[in-house]
Formats: C-alpha cells, sequence, structure tokens
C-alpha cells in the first residue's frame, strides 16, 4: 500500500521568505513535530544532489533517514527522496502567491513502506496526516510571528 499525504496552508508571508525558511533543512525542528535533529552532509547552498541526516520520532520509534534533493525550483519547488532509511519515501514542498501577500504551501509525503511498515500503512498514514497538519500550523505560526 502507497502512503500518500498532502496538506496545504496559507501563511501571510510572501512567497521568498516561505519558501526560504521552509526550504532551508536546519529550520527543520523548529516547526517539524517529529524531526529532533538535521545534519547537512553536503555544503550549501541547497540543491540537486544536496544530502542531509534527520532522526525522527515518529509512532513511538527514533527513525534515522537521509534526504537527497532531486529536484529544486527556487521559490517554487522542493522535492527530497530518502536516500537511506526504513522506507522509501518522498516530500515535496510546493509555494504559491495567495493574494497580495500570501503564500499557499503544500506539503506533500509519499512512499512505500515494505515489511512491518507494510502491514501499518494506514496507521502511519493517519499519524503522518495529524504531524503533517501540525507541521504546517507550527511554520505557519513562525513564519507569521516574525
Amino acid at each position: 500500500m502507497t502512503v500518500d499525504v498532502q496538506v496545504e496552508t496559507t501563511i501571510t508571508r510572501p512567497r521568498a521568505d516561505v519558501a526560504s525558511y521552509a526550504g532551508d533543512p536546519s529550520n527543520a525542528p523548529e516547526w517539524y513535530v517529529n524531526i529532533k535533529s538535521v545534519e547537512l552532509l553536503t555544503d550549501p547552498p541547497l540543491r540537486v544532489g544536496s544530502q542531509m541526516s534527520f532522526v525522527a520520532q515518529f509512532l513511538g520509534r527514533r527513525i534515522e533517514y537521509t534526504y537527497e534533493v532531486v529536484e529544486e525550483v527556487a521559490g517554487e519547488r522542493l522535492v527530497m527522496r530518502t536516500a537511506d532509511g526504513p522506507f522509501p519515501m518522498e516530500t515535496t514542498y510546493t509555494w504559491e502567491d495567495a493574494g497580495s501577500e500570501g503564500t499557499r504551501m503544500t506539503l506533500r509525503n509519499r512512499g512505500n513502506p515494505s515489511g512491518f511498515s507494510k502491514l501499518a500503512a494506514p496507521l502511519m498514514e493517519s499519524a503522518m496526516r495529524r504531524a503533517t497538519t501540525k507541521d504546517l500550523a507550527r511554520l505557519k505560526a513562525v513564519l507569521e510571528a516574525r
């Protein structure tokens, strides 16, 4: 079973600000509920081929995984895929103008769990949807407070 979760929010900040902040992996622990730390494995700036190691807490388990940037269109789209981790996952951020000073950000996580994770896919998808909704709410609060 494929896990596919997409959520979006509108943030009252210019698109360049939202994309710059959200697209910088070093900011992830501030706005992602489950991400505890991020380590850049390649030199900045972020570009196709950049890799970063994440440590997260999800469904009571510590998870370590490495993401690689596979697509980057500055201010519009960022796509990362697991290069190493418990199951293949792809995360996509998109940013669009929304009104005169707003940005619509969409966050999509999709993957194909295997083994035990495959059996737990429906539970994982539900938990991911709740967490991702909280993540975007935190991102909105952080950015709108600046």
